[in-house]
């Protein structure tokens, strides 16, 4: 059984995801990915190293290695201010990401590969890109 809520420890691998809650949308605007990255980087830089993300409409995926330190306390910080600004942007209340976050450790080298193109395949799985292998060209659709 996996384990979606393993403490993350130095030095290890990470698959980090969550989507909204109620599978609402995170992201409305094109400035709603900005500032949850602008977020992501203020908490965030300073614990990890990201190797591969996708923001998606109502969910993300990121795979990271964490630095010298345990970073849920982080992560948290970050989904509470950019769920305060989305809140407030969209005169909305309550809960905008599901809890807790969802993490599983990558144990393997195997497991690493299919993630990376996991995450960047998505929008393509998903059906907002033509072709993930080349989005300078891609096709975005509404989603």
């Amino acid at each position: 059984m996996t384990d979606y809520r393993c403490k993350m420890e130095p030095g290890r691998f990470y698959h980090v995801f969550n989507r909204g809650n109620n599978r609402e949308k995170l992201f409305y605007t094109s400035e709603n990915y900005s500032f949850f990255l602008q977020r992501f980087d203020h908490f965030m830089s300073s614990y990890i190293d990201v190797f591969a993300f996708c923001l998606m409409p109502n969910h993300f995926h990121f795979l990271i290695r964490v630095k010298e330190i345990e970073v849920s306390e982080q992560f948290q910080a970050l989904f509470t201010s950019y769920a305060k600004a989305l809140n407030q942007q969209l005169k909305r209340t309550g809960s905008l990401f599901m809890k807790p976050f969802r993490r599983i450790e990558v144990d393997s080298q195997q497991y690493m590969r299919n993630l990376i193109f996991y995450i960047h395949a998505n929008p393509q799985l998903h059906g907002i890109i033509d072709d993930f292998r080349c989005t300078h060209g891609a096709v975005i659709r509404e989603y």
